[in-house]
């Protein structure tokens, strides 16, 4: 059986190296913490200030040094010795690793690649990759300037993902409208100052065959838009909500 390393960050905390699971060994909550921030930062050395801060980010501990060198020393022994560089700082090797919040950006990019060359049925795959990684909670459980950053991240990335997947929909076929509504639902839903997401959940219920619905949807975006800022849609979703009644 060949041997990997696989960390999963969002939802349950899975980490296997060379294919042992070792998750169970990282030491307290504070080693959790700084084992997915190295994580995060892996392909940099990582300064003890800059993790004490991570770990600690209201009121350092009185003998700080001491608490980050008997954390590094645990680390090494759950992880092994050669998975934790100590020059300068600290930084995780993980030259062969598989690691979701990666996985998860480098498929949105390549949904988003696909989209720009109109290559449809390659869009959907990654982007639904994308969306069942960020779909679950990063640390759960956990709260830091740095988690809410990167759960923040995660909140975008899945809108393009849900973009990605509605544009492609409608573009294979009545077979996939279906995903397309539910992928502009999700989009109105999560963004409701996000005049992309109607569009496309408007397109998508004119494809359907539900054009009263998707005068609905314009109309409901018009008076937000005129109740919370002040402002009417954009010439692009006019351009769509005049097609729909041409």
């Amino acid at each position: 059986m060949a041997h990997y390393t696989k960390i999963q960050l969002c939802g349950q905390l899975v980490v296997r190296i060379d294919g042992r699971r070792v998750d169970g060994e990282l030491p307290s909550r504070q080693g959790r913490l700084a084992f997915a921030f190295l994580v995060l930062r892996r392909h940099r050395v990582v300064t003890k200030s800059v993790l004490a801060d991570a770990l600690w980010p209201v009121e350092h501990p009185p003998l700080v040094d001491a608490a980050l060198n008997s954390l590094h020393s645990k680390l090494r022994k759950a992880l092994g010795t050669e998975m934790l560089e100590a020059r300068g700082g600290i930084r995780l090797a993980l030259p062969d690793a598989w690691v979701d919040v990666e996985a998860a950006s480098e498929a949105i990019h390549r949904a988003e690649g696909a989209v720009a060359r109109r290559a449809w049925p390659e869009v959907w795959g990654p982007a639904r990759v994308a969306l069942h990684i960020v779909r679950r909670e990063f640390m759960p459980g956990e709260s830091s300037p740095w988690i809410d950053d990167q759960r923040h991240a995660h909140q975008h990335m899945e809108l393009r993902a849900l973009e990605c997947v509605a544009e492609s929909s409608l573009e294979l076929g009545p077979s996939e409208h279906e995903s397309a509504v539910r992928s502009g639902r999700d989009l109105v839903r999560l963004a409701p100052n996000r005049e992309s997401g109607y569009r496309l959940l408007i397109r998508a219920l004119v494809a359907e065959g539900n054009d009263a619905e998707a005068l609905r949807v314009y109309d409901e975006l018009r008076v937000r838009l005129r109740e919370e800022f002040g402002i009417a849609p954009s010439s692009s979703t006019q351009d769509l909500y005049r097609t729909l009644l041409g």
